[in-house]
């Protein structure tokens, strides 16, 4: 439940282009939507301040394709993660990574 909000919610801010990521669940959602988006490759198991790092130096070299990317950049430069770290975390960068349904809120269900 707490991922598929998460994923949600950036995708609603990068459409909406309004508000912030609040907390380290969107953050790894919106990290793992940069690593398809650039194709960078880092350990799955990355914490917080390294992920942010990492970021931050990949963005640099990386021009937005779109409004919803250019949004996506902009949350994520201004975001400064916590050490808090879990499982979920790491489910919802794979999500990203792996995302079939880009910038769309409701997705079929899978079954």
């Amino acid at each position: 439940m707490v991922t598929s909000i998460a994923r949600q919610s950036v995708i609603i801010k990068c459409n909406m282009q309004k508000s912030v990521l609040t907390g380290n669940y969107e953050f790894y959602y919106a990290a793992g939507l940069v690593t398809k988006l650039s194709g960078i490759g880092f350990s799955e198991d990355i914490r917080p301040v390294e992920l942010a790092n990492l970021l931050h130096e990949e963005m640099k070299k990386t021009e937005p394709k779109d409004e919803q990317e250019k949004y996506l950049f902009s949350m994520l430069k201004d975001y400064k993660p916590t050490e808090e770290y879990d499982e979920q975390m790491k489910e919802l960068l794979l999500w990203g990574k792996g995302e079939q349904y880009l910038w769309t809120v409701t997705v079929p269900e899978q079954g």
